[in-house]
């Protein structure tokens, strides 16, 4: 995982998931992100990002309980793990030393 550094996208699904604090799933996440981002996105694009970072390690995922309104189907909740955490940080910390770099934001135009 060193080098390789998040997409957009992965970080606005990390940051979602961290946001629900352990009760984000596919169409909470899909909310969250569409809600802050001001964007539509597909709830199938959501679900193979979560499964990808998964993968990668930055997420974890446990099924939830059933409800009937799901037709007793588990929730599969995801919660980010230390490494997850730790790419946000680095992501973040990346944009902001950039951010300082711009020079029409430094001189108060």
């Amino acid at each position: 995982m060193k080098g390789k550094g998040l997409g957009e996208f992965e970080e606005l699904v990390l940051l979602a998931v961290c946001i629900l604090d352990g009760e984000g799933y596919g169409v909470s996440v899909k909310k969250e992100v569409e809600k802050h981002s001001g964007r539509s996105i597909l709830l199938g694009a959501v679900h193979i990002t979560l499964y990808r970072l998964q993968d990668k390690g930055l997420l974890k995922s446990e099924l939830g309980g059933n409800t009937s309104k799901r037709g007793d189907r588990k929730k599969r909740l995801f919660q980010i793990t230390p490494s997850g955490l730790k790419q946000l940080k680095a992501a973040q910390d990346v944009r902001q030393k950039m951010w300082k770099l711009v020079p029409q934001l430094n001189t108060g135009i």
